[in-house]
Protein backbone atom coordinates (compact mmCIF):
# COMPACT_ATOMS: atom_id res chain seq x y z
CA UNK A 1 0.00 0.00 0.00
CA UNK A 2 3.07 2.39 0.82
CA UNK A 3 4.55 1.97 -2.73
CA UNK A 4 1.63 2.37 -4.15
CA UNK A 5 0.86 5.78 -2.44
CA UNK A 6 4.79 6.27 -2.57
CA UNK A 7 4.12 5.86 -6.55
CA UNK A 8 3.82 9.07 -8.53
CA UNK A 9 3.88 9.88 -12.72
CA UNK A 10 6.78 9.34 -14.45
CA UNK A 11 6.44 13.26 -15.56
CA UNK A 12 5.85 15.14 -12.67
CA UNK A 13 7.98 17.40 -11.28
CA UNK A 14 10.89 16.87 -9.06
CA UNK A 15 10.08 19.05 -6.19
CA UNK A 16 6.53 18.31 -6.40
CA UNK A 17 6.95 14.66 -5.95
CA UNK A 18 9.68 15.65 -2.99
CA UNK A 19 6.43 17.20 -1.65
CA UNK A 20 4.28 14.61 -1.68
CA UNK A 21 6.92 12.23 -0.21
CA UNK A 22 7.61 14.43 2.53
CA UNK A 23 3.78 14.78 3.58
CA UNK A 24 3.13 11.59 3.04
CA UNK A 25 6.18 10.40 5.50
CA UNK A 26 4.87 12.87 8.21
CA UNK A 27 0.73 12.37 8.01
CA UNK A 28 2.01 8.45 8.33
CA UNK A 29 4.28 8.92 11.12
CA UNK A 30 1.72 10.92 12.61
CA UNK A 31 -0.84 8.55 12.26
CA UNK A 32 1.58 5.53 13.12
CA UNK A 33 2.63 7.15 16.46
CA UNK A 34 -0.10 8.62 18.18
CA UNK A 35 -3.08 6.24 16.93
CA UNK A 36 -1.54 3.10 17.86
CA UNK A 37 -0.73 4.44 20.88
CA UNK A 38 -4.47 5.40 21.64
CA UNK A 39 -5.38 1.88 20.15
CA UNK A 40 -3.54 0.08 22.31
CA UNK A 41 -4.51 2.00 25.99
CA UNK A 42 -7.95 1.31 24.69
CA UNK A 43 -6.89 -1.98 24.65
CA UNK A 44 -5.20 -2.31 27.72
CA UNK A 45 -7.94 -0.54 29.58
CA UNK A 46 -10.31 -3.28 28.76
CA UNK A 47 -8.24 -6.00 29.55
CA UNK A 48 -8.11 -4.61 32.80
CA UNK A 49 -11.63 -4.43 33.12
CA UNK A 50 -12.09 -7.52 31.33
CA UNK A 51 -9.67 -8.86 34.34
CA UNK A 52 -11.60 -7.11 36.98
CA UNK A 53 -14.85 -8.67 36.14
CA UNK A 54 -13.81 -12.20 35.28
CA UNK A 55 -11.44 -12.33 39.02
CA UNK A 56 -14.93 -13.62 40.68
CA UNK A 57 -16.00 -15.41 38.56
CA UNK A 58 -12.70 -17.25 37.93
CA UNK A 59 -12.45 -17.78 42.11
CA UNK A 60 -16.16 -19.44 41.80
CA UNK A 61 -15.19 -21.22 39.41
CA UNK A 62 -12.70 -22.75 41.13
CA UNK A 63 -14.28 -22.91 44.47
CA UNK A 64 -17.06 -25.13 43.45
CA UNK A 65 -15.42 -27.14 40.88
CA UNK A 66 -12.77 -28.69 43.91
CA UNK A 67 -13.37 -32.07 44.74
CA UNK A 68 -16.37 -32.89 47.16
CA UNK A 69 -15.11 -35.90 48.87
CA UNK A 70 -12.21 -33.09 50.10
CA UNK A 71 -14.97 -31.10 51.57
CA UNK A 72 -16.31 -33.58 53.00
CA UNK A 73 -12.92 -35.34 54.82
CA UNK A 74 -12.13 -31.97 56.17
CA UNK A 75 -15.59 -31.81 57.63
CA UNK A 76 -15.76 -35.16 59.70
CA UNK A 77 -14.74 -35.15 62.84
CA UNK A 78 -12.53 -37.72 64.36
CA UNK A 79 -14.51 -41.03 65.18
CA UNK A 80 -13.07 -42.33 67.99
CA UNK A 81 -13.20 -46.62 68.68
CA UNK A 82 -16.08 -48.17 70.39
CA UNK A 83 -15.55 -48.99 73.74
CA UNK A 84 -15.21 -52.64 73.80
CA UNK A 85 -16.01 -55.89 76.01
CA UNK A 86 -18.88 -54.43 77.92
CA UNK A 87 -20.21 -58.49 78.55
CA UNK A 88 -17.00 -59.50 79.29
CA UNK A 89 -15.97 -56.78 81.49
CA UNK A 90 -19.39 -57.92 83.40
CA UNK A 91 -18.41 -61.30 83.81
CA UNK A 92 -14.52 -60.21 84.70
CA UNK A 93 -16.11 -58.69 87.71
CA UNK A 94 -18.56 -61.64 88.77
CA UNK A 95 -15.60 -64.02 89.04
CA UNK A 96 -13.47 -61.22 90.88
CA UNK A 97 -15.75 -61.03 93.48
CA UNK A 98 -16.57 -64.25 94.04
CA UNK A 99 -12.70 -65.33 94.79
CA UNK A 100 -12.60 -61.72 96.94
CA UNK A 101 -15.52 -62.95 99.30
CA UNK A 102 -14.18 -66.42 99.94
CA UNK A 103 -10.51 -65.10 100.23
CA UNK A 104 -8.72 -65.22 103.50
CA UNK A 105 -5.07 -65.04 104.73
CA UNK A 106 -2.37 -66.50 102.61
CA UNK A 107 -4.95 -66.20 99.21
CA UNK A 108 -3.65 -62.74 97.85
CA UNK A 109 -2.05 -65.28 94.88
CA UNK A 110 -5.84 -65.70 93.92
CA UNK A 111 -6.74 -62.46 93.51
CA UNK A 112 -3.59 -61.07 91.98
CA UNK A 113 -5.12 -62.63 88.18
CA UNK A 114 -8.12 -60.12 88.51
CA UNK A 115 -5.47 -57.31 90.70
CA UNK A 116 -2.23 -57.06 90.49
CA UNK A 117 -1.74 -54.86 93.28
CA UNK A 118 -3.28 -57.84 95.55
CA UNK A 119 0.30 -59.07 96.17
CA UNK A 120 0.47 -55.98 99.07
CA UNK A 121 -2.97 -56.49 100.58
CA UNK A 122 -3.60 -57.61 104.47
CA UNK A 123 -5.91 -60.64 104.69
CA UNK A 124 -7.37 -61.67 107.44
CA UNK A 125 -9.35 -65.28 108.50
CA UNK A 126 -9.81 -68.34 107.31
CA UNK A 127 -9.66 -69.53 102.95
CA UNK A 128 -13.33 -69.82 102.69
CA UNK A 129 -15.06 -68.57 105.52
CA UNK A 130 -16.95 -66.45 103.49
CA UNK A 131 -18.95 -67.37 100.68
CA UNK A 132 -20.65 -65.98 98.07
CA UNK A 133 -23.79 -67.55 95.98
CA UNK A 134 -26.00 -66.05 93.47
CA UNK A 135 -23.79 -63.89 92.08
CA UNK A 136 -25.25 -61.36 89.64
CA UNK A 137 -24.92 -57.94 87.94
CA UNK A 138 -27.20 -55.55 88.66
CA UNK A 139 -25.31 -52.11 87.35
CA UNK A 140 -23.07 -52.15 84.07
CA UNK A 141 -21.85 -48.21 83.37
CA UNK A 142 -19.03 -46.93 81.24
CA UNK A 143 -17.14 -44.89 83.77
CA UNK A 144 -14.47 -43.63 80.51
CA UNK A 145 -13.59 -44.86 78.07
CA UNK A 146 -12.66 -48.42 77.75
CA UNK A 147 -13.22 -48.61 81.75
CA UNK A 148 -16.77 -50.38 83.09
CA UNK A 149 -18.02 -49.94 86.42
CA UNK A 150 -19.49 -53.52 87.37
CA UNK A 151 -21.74 -53.47 90.17
CA UNK A 152 -22.22 -57.28 91.46
CA UNK A 153 -24.84 -58.44 93.85
CA UNK A 154 -24.13 -61.48 95.88
CA UNK A 155 -25.96 -63.37 98.52
CA UNK A 156 -22.64 -63.55 101.16
CA UNK A 157 -22.88 -66.29 103.52
CA UNK A 158 -20.34 -67.66 106.72
CA UNK A 159 -19.72 -71.38 106.60
CA UNK A 160 -19.41 -72.66 110.40
CA UNK A 161 -19.88 -75.77 112.30
CA UNK A 162 -16.26 -76.69 110.62
CA UNK A 163 -12.95 -75.18 110.59
CA UNK A 164 -12.79 -73.39 107.09
CA UNK A 165 -10.46 -74.49 104.72
CA UNK A 166 -9.33 -73.79 101.23
CA UNK A 167 -12.63 -75.55 100.06
CA UNK A 168 -14.88 -73.79 102.45
CA UNK A 169 -14.01 -76.87 105.04
CA UNK A 170 -11.39 -78.76 106.07
CA UNK A 171 -10.99 -82.81 107.23
CA UNK A 172 -10.15 -82.97 111.05
CA UNK A 173 -7.03 -85.28 112.02
CA UNK A 174 -7.81 -88.35 114.46
CA UNK A 175 -4.99 -88.71 116.39
CA UNK A 176 -6.12 -91.76 118.42
CA UNK A 177 -6.91 -93.50 114.92
CA UNK A 178 -4.23 -91.82 113.16
CA UNK A 179 -6.09 -91.10 110.57
CA UNK A 180 -8.43 -88.35 109.13
CA UNK A 181 -11.90 -88.51 109.59
CA UNK A 182 -15.15 -86.85 107.59
CA UNK A 183 -16.08 -83.66 108.79
CA UNK A 184 -19.13 -82.20 110.48
CA UNK A 185 -21.15 -80.86 107.65
CA UNK A 186 -20.75 -76.95 107.33
CA UNK A 187 -23.80 -74.76 108.17
CA UNK A 188 -24.30 -71.61 107.07
CA UNK A 189 -25.95 -68.76 108.04
CA UNK A 190 -28.90 -67.01 106.50
CA UNK A 191 -26.51 -64.72 105.01
CA UNK A 192 -27.56 -61.41 103.21
CA UNK A 193 -27.10 -59.54 99.93
CA UNK A 194 -24.32 -57.47 99.14
CA UNK A 195 -23.39 -55.07 96.49
CA UNK A 196 -19.71 -54.73 95.32
CA UNK A 197 -18.67 -52.24 92.38
CA UNK A 198 -15.81 -53.38 90.85
CA UNK A 199 -13.93 -50.63 88.28
CA UNK A 200 -12.79 -53.21 85.15
CA UNK A 201 -10.72 -51.91 82.08
CA UNK A 202 -10.38 -53.59 78.86
CA UNK A 203 -8.41 -53.37 76.06
CA UNK A 204 -7.92 -55.31 73.07
CA UNK A 205 -5.51 -58.60 73.64
CA UNK A 206 -4.88 -59.81 70.25
CA UNK A 207 -5.93 -62.12 68.11
CA UNK A 208 -9.78 -60.40 68.31
CA UNK A 209 -10.04 -60.97 71.68
CA UNK A 210 -10.58 -58.58 74.40
CA UNK A 211 -8.33 -58.31 78.02
CA UNK A 212 -9.78 -57.17 81.85
CA UNK A 213 -7.86 -56.42 84.65
CA UNK A 214 -9.48 -54.87 87.70
CA UNK A 215 -8.40 -51.43 88.61
CA UNK A 216 -8.83 -51.72 92.79
CA UNK A 217 -10.44 -54.11 94.86
CA UNK A 218 -14.35 -54.17 95.54
CA UNK A 219 -16.20 -51.66 96.92
CA UNK A 220 -18.81 -52.45 98.70
CA UNK A 221 -22.13 -50.12 97.92
CA UNK A 222 -25.78 -49.96 98.44
CA UNK A 223 -28.21 -51.57 97.09
CA UNK A 224 -29.85 -50.09 93.80
CA UNK A 225 -33.21 -47.93 94.63
CA UNK A 226 -36.42 -49.42 94.12
CA UNK A 227 -38.63 -47.44 92.31
CA UNK A 228 -42.40 -46.99 92.01
CA UNK A 229 -44.22 -49.31 89.47
CA UNK A 230 -45.46 -47.88 86.43
CA UNK A 231 -49.58 -47.71 86.57
CA UNK A 232 -50.45 -51.09 83.92
CA UNK A 233 -53.55 -51.46 81.70
CA UNK A 234 -55.34 -53.82 83.35
CA UNK A 235 -58.13 -53.04 86.57
CA UNK A 236 -57.94 -54.67 90.18
CA UNK A 237 -57.51 -57.74 90.97
CA UNK A 238 -60.79 -60.11 91.46
CA UNK A 239 -61.34 -63.93 92.10
CA UNK A 240 -61.37 -66.16 88.95
CA UNK A 241 -65.26 -67.59 89.14
CA UNK A 242 -65.94 -70.91 87.94
CA UNK A 243 -68.44 -69.77 85.23
CA UNK A 244 -66.67 -66.53 83.85
CA UNK A 245 -65.01 -67.66 80.16
CA UNK A 246 -62.01 -65.97 80.50
CA UNK A 247 -61.35 -68.43 84.11
CA UNK A 248 -62.23 -71.00 81.43
CA UNK A 249 -59.73 -69.92 79.14
CA UNK A 250 -56.86 -68.99 80.91
CA UNK A 251 -56.67 -71.94 82.77
CA UNK A 252 -57.11 -74.64 80.65
CA UNK A 253 -54.35 -73.27 78.41
CA UNK A 254 -52.10 -72.85 81.83
CA UNK A 255 -52.46 -76.47 82.59
CA UNK A 256 -52.12 -77.68 79.25
CA UNK A 257 -48.98 -75.30 78.91
CA UNK A 258 -47.57 -76.07 82.45
CA UNK A 259 -48.71 -80.01 83.28
CA UNK A 260 -47.93 -81.27 79.52
CA UNK A 261 -52.13 -82.85 79.25
CA UNK A 262 -54.47 -81.94 76.64
CA UNK A 263 -53.35 -80.42 73.07
CA UNK A 264 -52.11 -77.08 73.21
CA UNK A 265 -53.28 -75.78 69.72
CA UNK A 266 -56.53 -76.35 70.58
CA UNK A 267 -56.32 -73.32 73.32
CA UNK A 268 -54.25 -71.07 71.04
CA UNK A 269 -55.94 -68.23 68.31
CA UNK A 270 -54.63 -69.05 64.58
CA UNK A 271 -51.29 -68.24 63.84
CA UNK A 272 -50.47 -68.29 67.39
CA UNK A 273 -47.49 -70.78 67.59
CA UNK A 274 -46.69 -71.83 71.40
CA UNK A 275 -45.20 -75.04 72.66
CA UNK A 276 -45.44 -76.76 76.08
CA UNK A 277 -42.86 -76.69 78.64
CA UNK A 278 -40.79 -79.90 78.78
CA UNK A 279 -40.34 -81.55 80.90
CA UNK A 280 -43.63 -80.62 82.24
CA UNK A 281 -42.00 -78.61 85.65
CA UNK A 282 -45.79 -78.80 87.74
CA UNK A 283 -48.81 -81.62 87.86
CA UNK A 284 -51.35 -79.50 88.72
CA UNK A 285 -52.70 -75.52 89.09
CA UNK A 286 -55.33 -73.35 90.02
CA UNK A 287 -56.09 -70.30 89.40
CA UNK A 288 -57.16 -67.86 92.02
CA UNK A 289 -57.14 -64.17 90.55
CA UNK A 290 -57.75 -62.01 87.60
CA UNK A 291 -56.50 -58.56 86.86
CA UNK A 292 -59.00 -57.89 83.64
CA UNK A 293 -58.26 -55.13 81.17
CA UNK A 294 -61.13 -52.40 81.17
CA UNK A 295 -62.59 -53.87 84.25
CA UNK A 296 -63.57 -51.31 86.83
CA UNK A 297 -64.28 -52.22 90.50
CA UNK A 298 -67.03 -54.33 90.79
CA UNK A 299 -67.75 -54.94 87.16
CA UNK A 300 -66.83 -58.35 84.94
CA UNK A 301 -66.96 -60.12 81.73
CA UNK A 302 -69.41 -62.73 82.20
CA UNK A 303 -70.20 -63.10 78.29
CA UNK A 304 -68.26 -63.80 75.16
CA UNK A 305 -67.35 -60.58 72.95
CA UNK A 306 -68.24 -60.52 69.42
CA UNK A 307 -65.44 -62.00 67.15
CA UNK A 308 -61.95 -60.42 66.82
CA UNK A 309 -61.80 -58.82 70.09
CA UNK A 310 -59.14 -58.58 71.82
CA UNK A 311 -58.09 -58.34 76.03
CA UNK A 312 -55.08 -58.44 78.13
CA UNK A 313 -55.34 -60.47 81.45
CA UNK A 314 -53.22 -61.16 84.22
CA UNK A 315 -53.63 -64.37 85.80
CA UNK A 316 -52.38 -65.16 89.05
CA UNK A 317 -52.26 -68.72 89.97
CA UNK A 318 -50.29 -71.79 91.84
CA UNK A 319 -48.84 -74.40 90.47
CA UNK A 320 -48.03 -78.10 92.20
CA UNK A 321 -44.42 -79.44 91.77
CA UNK A 322 -43.86 -83.32 92.04
CA UNK A 323 -43.28 -82.78 95.24
CA UNK A 324 -46.21 -81.46 96.03
CA UNK A 325 -45.48 -78.05 96.67
CA UNK A 326 -47.35 -75.15 95.40
CA UNK A 327 -45.94 -71.89 94.34
CA UNK A 328 -47.38 -68.65 92.93
CA UNK A 329 -46.80 -67.74 89.56
CA UNK A 330 -48.49 -64.74 87.23
CA UNK A 331 -48.75 -64.75 83.82
CA UNK A 332 -49.73 -62.01 81.48
CA UNK A 333 -51.65 -63.07 78.05
CA UNK A 334 -53.75 -61.57 75.73
CA UNK A 335 -56.77 -63.35 74.27
CA UNK A 336 -59.12 -63.18 71.43
CA UNK A 337 -62.60 -63.91 70.61
CA UNK A 338 -63.52 -66.32 67.75
CA UNK A 339 -66.67 -68.58 67.87
CA UNK A 340 -68.02 -67.53 70.89
CA UNK A 341 -65.06 -68.65 72.93
CA UNK A 342 -61.69 -67.02 74.09
CA UNK A 343 -58.40 -68.19 72.68
CA UNK A 344 -55.03 -67.16 73.57
CA UNK A 345 -53.39 -64.35 71.15
CA UNK A 346 -49.92 -64.66 72.62
CA UNK A 347 -48.17 -65.04 76.07
CA UNK A 348 -46.98 -61.50 76.90
CA UNK A 349 -43.29 -61.04 78.50
CA UNK A 350 -44.20 -58.42 80.48
CA UNK A 351 -47.57 -56.60 81.56
CA UNK A 352 -48.84 -53.56 79.57
CA UNK A 353 -48.12 -50.50 80.96
CA UNK A 354 -51.28 -48.02 80.98
CA UNK A 355 -51.07 -44.82 78.38
CA UNK A 356 -49.81 -41.87 80.57
CA UNK A 357 -51.35 -38.47 79.45
CA UNK A 358 -48.27 -36.73 78.64
CA UNK A 359 -47.68 -39.51 75.94
CA UNK A 360 -51.27 -39.36 74.82
CA UNK A 361 -50.79 -35.50 74.19
CA UNK A 362 -47.96 -35.80 72.34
Amino acid sequence: MKALLNRRPVNAPAEVAEDEQSWEEEAGGWSWSTGATANTAVVLRWAMWGLILLGPLLGSAAFLSRPASAGLARQQPPVAAPATGSQGAAGFAQLFVAAYISAGDGDQTKLTPFFPGATDLRLEGASGQRRGDQLTVVRLRQSDRDIWSVTVAAHVTTVTGASAGADGASPAADSSAGATTAPAAAAGSAGSVHYFQVPVATAPAGGGASGYVALAMPAEVAAPPRIQAPALVYGPWRPALPGDPLTAAVTEFLTSYLTGTGDLTRYLSPGTQLTAISPAPYTALAVDELAVEGEQSGTQLTTVPPGGTRLRVLVQLRATGPDGLRVPLTYALTLQTRAGRWEIASLDGAPAQATTPSSTSS
